[in-house]
Formats: structure tokens, C-alpha cells, sequence
């Protein structure tokens, strides 16, 4: 048998080891600790080890002995001190009635003092974001079913049942097929500007022509809808479609042709011996891929770049439970414009052009459909559909919306409402603008023109009335961004902008364009009969 150098102890000490080894084990077992039992049971297999050879205790050195019994007294220590703990907790299980008696006797007296804190009340200001509002959060709910059961019982017995299969699909929706012809042919327009850039890919044409090209590619583009709109004389809902297709399309072969342009340039620099950041993740050289055009036209981002993050699979069940919703909030939605919003708007003036306070209680009643309408239109679009387009193409980023609700000034609500508008926006508008010298304001107030452009489009080409509400509805938003600025900074712990923004949307905003564009429908229908 091998001896070590390290010495063992002696037999002498064996009692005194057997000894604290048993109470181990009694304060481990009152304890319960499973440390303590593991740490005791390797300390009996080493005592064990080390008493069942009698020789080797014979070697041992009286050096080594008085060594070893230092060590035993700091052992000794050690475990008196972690005795006292344990003692203490056994002590206060046998005193724990009369601990408690005297603990009652003293808590419920009158000379005890109830206020020791300095404390705010849960809603005050530097309190409410600190609390929850979930029980608050669920009354509003109640309040809201209940409330809103009543409006429609009450809608119910004056009006009658209103919803009729015509709201979707009726005899005039058969006569806008040369919509549907010209929704299908808009795919023509990318197939030509993916030509022209195979064309500037093998630099058969120079970058004047390039540029004439693509602007005559997007002008016809956007043109022909509003040409067959205005000729055909379609339901509101048919043009509407159509023009939303549109612009979505005119705004994806201005992407296209802007980055297909910026990516020969870098790629032009590499040729040249220039360095690129990495950040650009570029793949040299530059290709014109069908492929990769083909994928951006039918992605859910107005933002074009030769690849995007990609999801690993298709999930089937999740894509038919989102199918399901969107059935069911597209039906809430056609109910609350026919049931509620049609009689309202049937019942009311104009509001520039009859009784001010009538008009104003209209645009209050309006209000409250019209904010359910829109929002059930934000989650069907927004939520719903693109995440499902997403989740078909294998899309991964899925940032359609941030959180637009808690927006304390106008600005952040636009940053966060549309978030793929937004970065069209900031990628092929705003910073073009400020790399040719343009300040910021002047790049915010273009970015607010091509909006309010497109949004006149959407609406007054199905309307076949141009009167610019909704342009002068956006481009309202400038001066009301300023104010919501200056109170923000003003308050700027507090609500005071969301609340004006909410305001101005709820009321002064859609209801009074949904009035007035109505009545300009209801004119014209008027003039042609």
C-alpha cells in the first residue's frame, strides 16, 4: 500500500470526530439541509477510511499529531459557530407560542404607530406607471360589453336588422371587373423595371436613360388605375381596393429603383479599389435576380434589398386560426359601418354648411363606430393579414407596428402606426432630402406631402370628388405635431400629448372626413340622377 505524505489522524482524535459527526447528523436531520447531510456522509467515509488501519497510525509523528489536533480545534470552532443558528431556529420552534402571544399582545395595542413610511397613493402622479391597473383594465372591459350591448339593442329597435349581403358583394360589384382586369395587369409594371435594371446590369443603357425609364414605369403605373376608376364608375369599396394596390405598388418599384441605383454605385466603388462598410452586407458583384424581385413584390415591406431574414417553416395551424380572425373581425367591422355608422352619417348635414352645434353632435356620435371601425381595420391589416402574408412567404421580420397607443406627441404616433410606410419613408425620402442639404423640417414636411398625396389619392379618386379633405387632414398634422412638441416638453412626465392626440384623432380627425366626404358622394349621386 502506497503512503501518502499528507498525515492521517490519529485514534486519539477518533472519538472526538465519531462525536461531532453525530451531532452533524442530528442538527443536518433537524435542519434539513441536503448540503449538511452530503457534507456529514463524506466526513464519516473519510474517518472510516482513515481509523481502519492501525498502522498507519503508528507512523504518525507527534509534530503531526499536534498539527492535526489545531486543525480539530478550528474545526471544533467552526462548527459551534454554525451550531448556533441552528439552535437559535430549534429555540424559536419551542418558543414559538410564546412568541406569538406576546407578538399579539403588542401589535394590536393602541400605542403602536400605524404610519412609519413616507408613501404616495397608487394613483398619484409619481405612483400610477408603478402599479397595476389589470383589475381597472377588466372593469373597462365590463363597462364596454355592457354599454355597447345596450347601443346595439337600442340600434336594433329603431332601425331594424340593416346588414344585407350588398355591402360586400351586390349587382353593381359584377360590373367592376375592368377593376379586376386592371389589378391583374399592374403586374406588368415591375416586370418592366426588373428589364430595365437586367438592362443597366449589363450596361447596355446609360443611368439618364435608366432614370427616364423607371419614372415613366411608375407614372403609368399609378396612372392607369385613376383612369379606369374615373371611367368606369365603380362601387367605393372596388376603387378604393384598386387604389390601395396601387399605390402599395408604386411605392415597392420606387424602392426597387432607388436601391437597384444605389447598389451600382457601391458596387461601381468597389470596382474602383474604394472600401464599403460591413454593415451593408453586400454581396459583389451586384446581380439583378427575377427571383429576388419576384419575393419583394409579394413580401409584406415596402423596402426593397436583395434578401431578407427568413422564418425556417410554414406554420399551417397558426395561419388558419389568423384566417379565422380576420373572417370573423372583417364581419364585426361590415356590421358596425351598416348598423351603426351608415344610419348616422344617412341622419346628418354637412357640417360646414348647416347647424354648427348639430353638426358637432354628429361628428360626436360618429366618433365612437368610427374609432372601433379603425381599430378593427388596424388589427385585421396590420396584425392579422401581414403577419399571415408573412408567415406564407417565410418573412421574418415582422415590426408591421410598434406601440402607437402610448404616443405623447404626434410625431412618435407616425413613427410607430405604419411601420413599413414609415421606413419607406426614412430610407428613399427623408435622408435623400438631408444628404442634399435639405434641413430636417423640410425633409419632415415632404415626407408629410407624399403622404397626404397618396392618402387624396386613395380616397377621392373612388369618390370622383377632389375637395382635399384628406390632404388638408394630413397636412394638418404639421402644426399639430409642433404643439404636441412644445407640451411635451412642457409636461414631460405627464399624458398631455397622447390625450390631444387621441382627441383630435377621435373627433376632429375621421368623423368629420367621413361626413364630409360622404356628403360629397351623396352631391354627385345627386347631380347624375
Amino acid at each position: 500500500m502506497a503512503i501518502s505524505d499528507v498525515h492521517e489522524p490519529s485514534l486519539a482524535a477518533d472519538g472526538a470526530n465519531h462525536s461531532s459527526l453525530r451531532r452533524r447528523h442530528s442538527r443536518a436531520a433537524s435542519s434539513g439541509n441536503m448540503f449538511d447531510e452530503a457534507e456529514a456522509s463524506a466526513e464519516a467515509v473519510m474517518i472510516e477510511s482513515s481509523g481502519s488501519d492501525d498502522s498507519l497510525n503508528e507512523k504518525v509523528g507527534a509534530a503531526g499529531e499536534e498539527k492535526l489536533k489545531e486543525k480539530e480545534k478550528e474545526k471544533e470552532k467552526q462548527k459551534e459557530e454554525e451550531r448556533k443558528p441552528a439552535d437559535h431556529a430549534s429555540g424559536n420552534q419551542v418558543q414559538d407560542g410564546e412568541r406569538a402571544a406576546v407578538s399579539d399582545n403588542f401589535t394590536y395595542r393602541a400605542s403602536v404607530p400605524v404610519h412609519r413610511k413616507i408613501k404616495d397613493s397608487p394613483l398619484s402622479s409619481r405612483n400610477i406607471f408603478k402599479q397595476s391597473h389589470a383589475g381597472l383594465f377588466n372593469l373597462c372591459v365590463v363597462v364596454l360589453i355592457s354599454v355597447n350591448s345596450r347601443l346595439i339593442i337600442e340600434n336594433i329597435m329603431k332601425y331594424g336588422w340593416l346588414i344585407n349581403s350588398g355591402f360586400w358583394f351586390s349587382s353593381k360589384s359584377l360590373r367592376d371587373w375592368p377593376l379586376l382586369m386592371c389589378c391583374i395587369s399592374l403586374n406588368l409594371f415591375p416586370l418592366a423595371a426588373f428589364m430595365v435594371e437586367k438592362l443597366a446590369m449589363k450596361k447596355l443603357i446609360s443611368e439618364p436613360v435608366i432614370l427616364l425609364l423607371h419614372t415613366i414605369i411608375m407614372t403609368g403605373e399609378i396612372s392607369f388605375p385613376v383612369l379606369v376608376i374615373l371611367s368606369c364608375d365603380p362601387t367605393f369599396l372596388s376603387g378604393l381596393t384598386l387604389m390601395m394596390v396601387a399605390c402599395i405598388i408604386w411605392l415597392k418599384l420606387v424602392s426597387y429603383a432607388h436601391t437597384s441605383h444605389d447598389l451600382r454605385s457601391l458596387s461601381f466603388s468597389i470596382e474602383k479599389g474604394e472600401t464599403m462598410p460591413n454593415n451593408l452586407n453586400m454581396e459583389y458583384p451586384y446581380k439583378v435576380s427575377f427571383r429576388s424581385m419576384a419575393y419583394f413584390m409579394v413580401a409584406p415591406t415596402l423596402c426593397y434589398q436583395p434578401s431578407y431574414p427568413r422564418t425556417p417553416s410554414v406554420r399551417k395551424g397558426w395561419v388558419f386560426r389568423q384566417l379565422i380572425k380576420l373572417v370573423i373581425f372583417t364581419g364585426l367591422m361590415g356590421f358596425i359601418i351598416e348598423q351603426y355608422m351608415h344610419p348616422i352619417v344617412q341622419n346628418s348635414q354637412h357640417p360646414f354648411k348647416g347647424n354648427f352645434l348639430y353638426g358637432f353632435e354628429r361628428t360626436l356620435k360618429l366618433s365612437v363606430p368610427n374609432v372601433y371601425v379603425w381599430l378593427c381595420m388596424f388589427y385585421c391589416f396590420f396584425h392579422l393579414w401581414l403577419n399571415i402574408l408573412a408567415e406564407l412567404v417565410q418573412f421574418g421580420d415582422r415590426e408591421f407596428y410598434k406601440d402607437w397607443w402610448n404616443a405623447k406627441t404626434v410625431d412618435e404616433y407616425w413613427r410607430n402606426w405604419n411601420m413599413p410606410v414609415h421606413k419607406w419613408m426614412v430610407r428613399h425620402v427623408y435622408f435623400p432630402c438631408i444628404r442634399h442639404g435639405m434641413s430636417k423640417d423640410a425633409a419632415v414636411l415632404i415626407s408629410f406631402l407624399i403622404s397626404a398625396v397618396f392618402h387624396e389619392l386613395c380616397i377621392a379618386v373612388p369618390c370622383h370628388k377632389f375637395k382635399l379633405w384628406a390632404f388638408m387632414g394630413i397636412m394638418f398634422q404639421v402644426p399639430l405635431s409642433l404643439v404636441t412638441n412644445f407640451l411635451q416638453k412642457k409636461c414631460k412626465s405627464s399624458m398631455v400629448g397622447n390625450m390631444v392626440f387621441w382627441f383630435t384623432f377621435c373627433i376632429l380627425g375621421q368623423p368629420m372626413c367621413v361626413l364630409l366626404y360622404y356628403h360629397d358622394w351623396m352631391n354627385r349621386h345627386r347631380e347624375l340622377n
